[in-house]
C-alpha cells in the first residue's frame, strides 16, 4: 500500500472506530500503530491488496482492544468493545465527513483545528505538520495533544458545523506554501475531499477560490523568491486550462443562488483570471463584488481590499476615501495607502508609507517586497 492509498483510507479507519466506541485519541493511536505495522513489512498479504481499508481497521481496532485491556478501567472498556466486529470488506459510509466537523470543533482554537485536521483527515505526520508551520516538532506534538484531548469525548452522532469546517480548511490554505508539506496542495486535497462529500455551494465555492489561485501561483514569485504584484505578473504563466475549470466550478455553485463569502471571494478571483491583461481587469464589477462581500460578512479585511478596487475603478483619491473608513490597525492597511499614494503621484509619502509597512510585516517575502518598493520610489526622487 502506497502512501497515498493509507493518506486516504486513514480518516475512515480512524471514523470506524470512534463509531465502535474508542475515543478520538485512542482510535488515533491505534491507526497509526497499524499503519507502522504496515511500514515494517507486515502488510497482510493479498487481503490487504483487495481490501485495504478494511484490513488496516482489523488491525487497528486489535490494536485498540489490546491497548484497552492493558488499561486500569479494563473491564468497563471491555463491556462496551467485547463484540468485535468480524474481518472483511467495510460498507461505504461517510466517516470522513464525520471526521472533519470532529477536527473543526468548536472548542478548539483555530491553530489546533488546523493542525489535528492535517493529521486525521491529512494523514500527516507530527513532523510534517510542524515544518509546514515552521514550528519545533515538540511544539507540535502538544498542539495536537491538547487537541485530542479536547474532543475525546465529543460523539460523532451530531451534524456538523459545514461553516466551521470551511473557515478550517480555508486556514489551512493560507498557511502558504513554505515547509516540506505543502500546505496549499493539501488544503486543495482536502476540500476536494469534502466536496466529494457534503453537497454545499460554499464548499464548492472554496474549492473554486482555492484552485484559482492555484492556477496563477507560478508567476507569483521570481525564480529567486521575491513577490511579484498581481499586476506584474506573466500571465502566459497562468494556468488557463485549469481556470477554464475552476470558472465552471464556480458558475454551477453561484446557479444555486445560495451566496456565500467563498463564492463571493471566487468570483473577484475569476474576474482578476479572466483579463489577459492588467488594464483590462473588470474592476467596477469587481468592487461590486466587493461590495457583496462586505455585506456577507462585515469583515475589515475585505473592506481593505474594498478599497484597493475602487482606487482602481474610480481613481486613487476615491481609493483613499474608502481607506479613510477602514481601522487603521488592520493588517496591510499602511502597504495599501503606500499604494494609493504612488498611484495618486505622491511619491515621497508613497515611500514613507512603503518603509513603514515593511517594518509592520510579518513575513520575509512580503517585506522584502515593500522594502524594495520604497527604495525604488526613493532613487526616483533623488
Amino acid at each position: 500500500m502506497d502512501e497515498t492509498v493509507l493518506r486516504s483510507i486513514v480518516p475512515g479507519v480512524i471514523a470506524v472506530l470512534v463509531r465502535r466506541g474508542a475515543d478520538f485519541a485512542a482510535a488515533e493511536d491505534a491507526v497509526q500503530e497499524a499503519l507502522a505495522e504496515t511500514v515494517r513489512g507486515r502488510p497482510g498479504g493479498e487481503e490487504s491488496v483487495r481490501d485495504a481499508k478494511g484490513w488496516l481497521i482489523t488491525v487497528a481496532w486489535r490494536k485498540f482492544l489490546d491497548a484497552t485491556r492493558a488499561d486500569s478501567a479494563r473491564r468497563a472498556r471491555e463491556e462496551r468493545v467485547e463484540g468485535e466486529p468480524a474481518p472483511g470488506p467495510v460498507p461505504a459510509a461517510d466517516d470522513t465527513l464525520q471526521l472533519y466537523f470532529l477536527c473543526a470543533h468548536p472548542s478548539l482554537t483555530p491553530a489546533s483545528a488546523v493542525a489535528l485536521t492535517l493529521r486525521a483527515v491529512g494523514g500527516l505526520t507530527t513532523r510534517q505538520i510542524a515544518e509546514a508551520y515552521l514550528v519545533p516538532e515538540a511544539t507540535m506534538a502538544q498542539r495536537i495533544s491538547r487537541a485530542k484531548r479536547t474532543v475525546a469525548g465529543v460523539r460523532l452522532d451530531r451534524p456538523g458545523d459545514v461553516a466551521t469546517v470551511l473557515r478550517v480548511l480555508y486556514l489551512v490554505f493560507n498557511e502558504g506554501y513554505s515547509g516540506e508539506v505543502d500546505l496549499v496542495a493539501e488544503a486543495i486535497r482536502l476540500t476536494r475531499q469534502l466536496a466529494a462529500r457534503v453537497d454545499h455551494p460554499e464548499v464548492a465555492g472554496l474549492l473554486a477560490l482555492m484552485l484559482l489561485h492555484h492556477a496563477r501561483r507560478p508567476a507569483r514569485t521570481t525564480p529567486e523568491g521575491s513577490l511579484v504584484p498581481l499586476a506584474e505578473q506573466d500571465r502566459s504563466r497562468w494556468d488557463t486550462g485549469a481556470i477554464a475549470e475552476d470558472v465552471r466550478i464556480l458558475q454551477a455553485a453561484l446557479a444555486r443562488d445560495r451566496l456565500g463569502e467563498y463564492q463571493a471571494q471566487a468570483a473577484i478571483a475569476a474576474l482578476h483570471a479572466d483579463a489577459p491583461r492588467a488594464e483590462e481587469t473588470d474592476w467596477p464589477q469587481i468592487v461590486e463584488w466587493y461590495d457583496e462581500l462586505a455585506r456577507l460578512t462585515d469583515n475589515p479585511v475585505v473592506r481593505l481590499n474594498r478599497a484597493v478596487a475602487v482606487g482602481e475603478a474610480d481613481g486613487p483619491r476615491a481609493g483613499l476615501a474608502a481607506l479613510a473608513e477602514v481601522d487603521a490597525a488592520v493588517p496591510r492597511h499602511t502597504a495599501v495607502a503606500a499604494h494609493l499614494h504612488e498611484r495618486e503621484g505622491d511619491l515621497a509619502k508613497a515611500a514613507r508609507l512603503y518603509a513603514e509597512a515593511a517594518h509592520k510585516a510579518s513575513g520575509l517575502a512580503e517585506r522584502d517586497h515593500l522594502t524594495r518598493r520604497a527604495a525604488r520610489l526613493n532613487a526616483r526622487l533623488r
